[in-house]
């Protein structure tokens, strides 16, 4: 491989975490922040899931996930579904509030990420989309 290409991926990368983490956090957007977004986001376009099912997907320990879904519940866009075989353990499923959380919060993001891509051809936004899932599907 070569270093010179793998430098800077490394340090593009680093700056793009960077200043990913700064356009969620920035509170103009929404009331999520990106742990937040992305439970919700697997609960909407997947179904249903418990704490442990959730961690395994996201590469986190079950007291993280269960620790942010438990604020997510506070704030009243989750609520629980008991197992009706094992009455200790539940899935999660959004609120109506959560929903719409998500949506809105979603849509400003798409919005920045728009204005970010604007002066960018429809074949680079693809190829930049296809090249990130593909590094983002490496993980597994």
């Amino acid at each position: 491989m070569d270093v010179d290409s793998l430098e800077t991926i490394e340090l593009e990368l680093a700056i793009l975490i960077r200043r990913t983490t700064s356009i969620s956090s920035n509170k103009k957007i929404g009331n999520l922040d990106r742990s937040a977004y992305l439970i919700l986001h697997r609960i909407k376009t997947k179904g249903a899931a418990g704490v442990k099912v959730i961690a395994e997907e996201f590469k986190l320990d079950i007291s993280t996930i269960s620790r942010q879904a438990a604020g997510l519940e506070h704030k009243g866009y989750l609520y629980r579904i008991p197992d009706p075989l094992d009455g200790r353990a539940y899935s999660l499923q959004l609120t109506e509030q959560g929903t719409k959380e998500l949506f809105d919060y979603k849509q400003a993001r798409l919005k920045r990420i728009a204005e970010l891509l604007e002066d960018w051809s429809d074949e680079e936004r693809e190829v930049f989309g296809v090249l990130l899932e593909k590094f983002n599907r490496a993980f597994n």
